[in-house]
């Protein structure tokens, strides 16, 4: 609210989003944020003990829902680890997720899917900022994936067993430098190309934004350059 000057300052932001019913903050840090005005807000008669009670209260009983003020041996949650989240059974539940969320918006001459038996016999070339760049391929507000578990496009179709050459062209997203003689070198020679482009959280996030829906940088030439 004050960023978008509804209020003039953290203790009126406080007043106002306790008295509307927030009851919880996204905050800006340990020190430095807009609830730790509470306590001078009730001291000034801005708010009422009962209504921070009110406040209080679905939280920590969401919380004892959860099991947070349990022994962790009453908790089945504690005992897992990463062998159980990304077990394989919930990775191959996490790859349909993937392959069902595709979104083809023009599938011409029925180029995809391709077929596993024209991996092996065919060159693939897989090129752009995001064709092998684990840190750009996650979103704003994604958790922090371990690496092992990550598979760009290009490691993807390795472990595939496709015969794959790699170009990134421009080594981040806004693609301020690129090489056209290093696509091309490699994009000559492929019967299959795979062009990786996009924005990612270095060009755009929350209160982050574009002026425009354009490519960022060469990032347009590169893809030019890869159908020519």
């Amino acid at each position: 609210m004050l960023g978008h000057h509804y209020t003039q300052s953290f203790l009126e932001t406080a007043v106002a989003s306790v008295n509307a019913g927030c009851n919880l903050e996204l905050s800006y840090g340990m020190r430095n944020n807009v609830f730790m005005r509470i306590p001078q807000a009730l001291a000034m008669g801005n708010i009422t003990l009962q209504m921070l009670r009110d406040r209080v209260r679905p939280l920590f009983y969401t919380r004892m829902r959860l099991g947070e003020f349990d022994p962790p041996a009453m908790n089945p949650y504690s005992s897992l680890d990463l062998s159980v989240v990304q077990s394989p059974e919930h990775r191959n539940l996490s790859l349909e997720a993937a392959v069902k969320s595709f979104v083809l918006l023009k599938n011409v001459r029925g180029t995809l899917p391709l077929r596993a038996q024209d991996l092996s016999s065919q060159h693939f070339a897989v090129v752009g900022p995001f064709a092998d760049n684990p840190r750009v391929l996650f979103g704003d507000y994604a958790p922090v994936p371990e690496p092992q578990y990550i598979y760009t496009p290009r490691r993807g179709l390795e472990m595939l067993g496709a015969n794959v050459s790699f170009a990134a062209g421009c080594r981040e997203p806004w693609c301020r430098w690129y090489s056209r003689a290093e696509l091309v070198r490699v994009v000559g020679a492929a019967d299959v190309v795979l062009v990786c482009l996009g924005t990612g959280v270095d060009v755009e996030t929350e209160a982050k934004d574009r002026s425009d829906l354009s490519l960022p940088g060469h990032q347009l030439e590169l893809l030019q350059d890869a159908v020519q």
